[in-house]
């Protein structure tokens, strides 16, 4: 094989990697961003926009995920999740996942 056909053979395989798991073809840091996390929970979750919202950069990642998951099934449903609940169809438990365990590795 000429090295241009390896060259999009190679291009080819990691596209198609990236497309079918969105959750990788974006950082977390990118997620958190796009996913409207970075509006209540500030820049990298350690300083919120409102003293009630938690401060969540350090946390533990599987205290996280139960946290999103808990809020997007209704399971938590007190004052501040009614206001996460409205932006948690934004991201799928994947996303959730990869932006809970980049939190967890963040400094308090």
């Amino acid at each position: 094989m000429t090295t241009h056909k390896t060259l999009i053979t190679t291009l080819g395989v990691i596209a198609a990697s990236l497309l079918s798991n969105p959750a990788q073809a974006l950082d977390a840091a990118g997620l958190y961003k796009e996913r409207t996390c970075i509006a209540c929970h500030g820049a990298e979750g350690r300083v919120p926009v409102m003293e009630e919202y938690p401060k969540i950069a350090g946390q533990n990642a599987p205290y996280l995920l139960a946290q999103m998951k808990d809020i997007k099934n209704g399971t938590r449903n007190n004052t501040n999740a009614v206001a996460m609940k409205n932006v948690m169809h934004l991201i799928n438990d994947e996303e959730m996942a990869t932006v809970a365990e980049w939190l967890a590795g963040l400094p308090q």
